[in-house]
């Protein structure tokens, strides 16, 4: 078993992008090429040919769980739902999503909730993952990692595409595409996409309802380009966030507490409450302007409109009249402080702007200047309902509402002298956040006015040697607190960040070689603290002084036509420095201690082989090391290291009017149990055993 671990390992899924390798599948996306030449750590997968095989209904998240010093979180335990994403130990929260650019994290929460966008991977053509800091870009600082996904565009030709799934747990997906093809003087292209996604999930209950689609057009004439997309998705989930206590997670770990009615001793619990869901919808509008003014100078402009609005529901059982704003009530002749309600939290909110960004070449010198302008505004309100008490229609018991805005440029340059590459990067943000409680209740809402200006400048420089280069940069970054840190504390303080890298990537015949070097030292880092709040959010708070410094390595070998092996390994130290604990006894200095959720020790593994054409077998493993729940180093509170192997396998029919490809997908295949996701108590949540799913797509031309 020993040696099946090593293997595991040490050989990993590692999509060298950043090398010459794949340099040939990137398109001339001005943004791309202009990320490729950056001295930053980088990946650029290509979708259609890394990802497909494997996108058989899971969230992206999951997808992307191999990548380089990556974990991914399931809720509902088998990847569909709410998941989310960790790189380099820092949380969604600290990592900048962009789709074409366009910020995702929410404005408020700064989170991302790839629930409400199902099957988005089905609509993308490349995922740019810089690790660290990185580039200048739009939104908020990145302070592990940004990503950024890229919509494909129509094809050129008529097609009609279905993606069709089913697997473990009465998990299926449909998917249907249809792709115009060119016409209206071979200047315009659309393609359209509907997918439904359906899953009970592993944990018990834990559904989920996705409904997903995507619309563009293209129009290309001469040196103009205009993209428009529509986008979205409706979801329905049966909460899961409420995780479950070792004791429970060792003998029933697919138990969930959501929803459980109890008795009047709440001590058993006497049925569930079946509609204890999240429930939420999001529109993206985008349109994309491209235009090239010579050979030199190219303009990109894009406006963008996001429309979300939904609610999660609970049945509360034995809350106070007073919770609701309404008195006690007069019960069979007594008084009574106490009843059962079902609660409704609602999310209402808009987000718009205008991000522009020009690009010139002057021979030796590369420019890229940009500006953004957004508005975030929200409206948070909740309605209640009585349970016994039908005398209590649904009303209105709290409101507030949020406005965010934003205005920031950046500047960057590369300049070309001999071997090396100079490269500066330089970014203004402008952070205006106005929140108000306009109906008070239930302790939601708070009156604040906080306004931030942060300088953020990078600089590095490239030294390109025969098939790849050496690299060192420097970047400082600063971040705004959210919503719940400044509700918590609305003292809580910005976080900075001195991120300093050192690279080296190289081709040498058929392998590909990577490695990175990193010292993240932070000022005022929001660390999770090992609790959630009552939607499953992971609270955070200031740790003073903090770092994570790490080497990351990766190789992509291809030993023969037929078979290709890849590895990546992420070595790290994360500690808070002198580090503060409050608890009942007073506060203490625990010294220095281990970051929450940053294992010391992550690799992943791939083996590709090709027995024949158009068949595929692919073996992908990966292992975490032991990480903790909280910040104060309590082996109660430590996640214990896991190893878990997926296999994976397709195969093209030879047809010729049609392309039929099966595919195949089994994960976890040593049905290890173990948790990759929890907090302090502890509690987990349970992550699932062997499970499969199977995929049948179809394209007519």
């Amino acid at each position: 078993m020993k040696g099946f671990v090593f293997l595991g390992v040490f050989i990993a899924p590692f999509y060298l992008s950043q090398t010459v390798q794949d340099s040939a599948q990137i398109t001339s996306i001005p943004a791309v090429e202009f990320t490729k030449r950056t001295p930053v750590a980088k990946s650029i997968i290509n979708v259609e040919k890394d990802l497909a095989d494997k996108n058989l209904g899971q969230d992206l998240p999951i997808l992307l769980k191999n990548q380089m010093s990556v974990v991914s979180t399931s809720d509902a335990g088998n990847g569909v739902g709410y998941t989310g994403l960790r790189i380099r130990g820092t949380a969604g929260t600290s990592i900048n999503v962009m789709l074409n650019g366009v910020p995702y994290n929410d404005s408020e929460s700064q989170g991302t909730f790839f629930v409400n966008v199902p099957d988005l991977t089905s609509s993308a053509s490349q995922i740019v993952i810089q690790r660290g800091v990185g580039t200048s870009s739009n939104g908020v600082s990145a302070f592990g990692a940004s990503v950024n996904v890229l919509s494909k565009d129509p094809s050129d030709e008529f097609s009609v595409k279905t993606d069709d799934s089913y697997g473990s747990f009465n998990t299926y997906k449909y998917s249907a595409e249809v792709n115009s093809g060119k016409f209206w003087k071979n200047r315009l292209s659309v393609m359209g996409r509907y997918t439904y996604i359906h899953s009970d999930g592993y944990i018990d209950r834990a559904f989920s309802k996705l409904h997903s689609y995507n619309f563009s057009a293209l129009f290309q004439e001469k040196n103009t380009e205009l993209r428009f997309l529509a986008f979205g998705g409706k979801e329905k989930t049966y909460q899961a966030w409420n995780g479950v206590d070792k004791a429970t997670w060792e003998t029933d770990p697919r138990f969930n507490y959501s929803g459980a009615i109890y008795d009047s001793n709440w001590e058993n619990i006497t049925g569930y409450y079946n509609n204890e869901t999240d429930n939420y919808r999001q529109n993206h509008y985008q349109l994309l302007w491209n235009q090239k003014f010579s050979d030199n100078w190219k303009l990109e402009t894009t406006a963008h409109y996001t429309k979300g609005k939904g609610y999660y529901e609970n049945y509360k059982q034995g809350d106070p009249f007073a919770r609701y704003n309404l008195p006690n009530q007069i019960v069979g002749g007594s008084e009574e402080e106490y009843s059962d309600f079902i609660r409704k939290k609602w999310l209402d909110n808009d987000f718009y702007g205008v991000i522009s960004t020009l690009y010139g070449d002057l021979g030796d010198l590369s420019l890229n200047v940009g500006a953004v302008a957004n508005q975030y505004y929200g409206r948070h309100f909740g309605n209640v309902t009585g349970v016994f008490i039908p005398e209590i229609n649904e009303f209105e018991y709290y409101r507030n509402r949020s406005v965010k805005n934003e205005v920031s440029g950046l500047a960057k340059a590369i300049y070309k002298l001999n071997q090396f590459e100079f490269f500066g990067d330089l970014q203004l943000r402008n952070i205006d956040y106005d929140t108000k409680v306009i109906q008070q209740g239930d302790d939601e809402g708070v009156d604040l006015h906080k306004k931030w200006t942060f300088f953020n400048p990078k600089a590095g420089v490239n030294f390109n040697i025969e098939n790849g280069k050496v690299f060192v940069s420097y970047a400082n970054a600063h971040r705004e607190p959210n919503r719940d840190d400044l509700f918590a504390n609305p003292e809580t303080k910005a976080e900075t960040l001195h991120d300093f890298e050192a690279g080296w990537e190289q081709q040498i015949g058929k392998v590909a070689l990577t490695a990175n070097a990193y010292y993240m030292y932070y000022k005022n880092q929001l660390v999770l603290n090992g609790q959630v709040n009552n939607v499953g959010a992971f609270i955070r708070t200031n740790s003073g002084k903090s770092y994570r410094l790490g080497l990351e390595l990766g190789i992509l070998s291809k030993i023969t036509k037929d078979l290709q092996i890849s590895a990546n390994a992420t070595f790290s130290d994360n500690k808070n420095k002198d580090f503060y604990f409050e608890s009942e006894s007073g506060i203490q200095n625990l010294g220095d201690t281990e970051i929450s959720f940053s294992p010391s020790f992550l690799a992943n593994g791939n083996v590709f082989y090709s027995p024949f054409k158009n068949f595929n077998l692919g073996i992908t493993a990966q292992y975490v090391g032991k990480q903790y729940l909280d910040n104060t180093g309590d082996k109660v509170n430590q996640l214990d290291a896991y190893f878990v192997p997926d296999f994976n396998m397709s195969y093209k029919l030879p047809l010729r009017k049609q392309d039929v490809t099966l595919r195949f997908l089994l994960n976890n295949f040593t049905d290890t149990k173990y948790v990759n996701n929890g907090f302090s108590g502890p509690y987990y949540f349970a992550q699932a055993g062997i499970n499969f799913l199977f995929g049948v797509s179809l394209k007519l031309k």
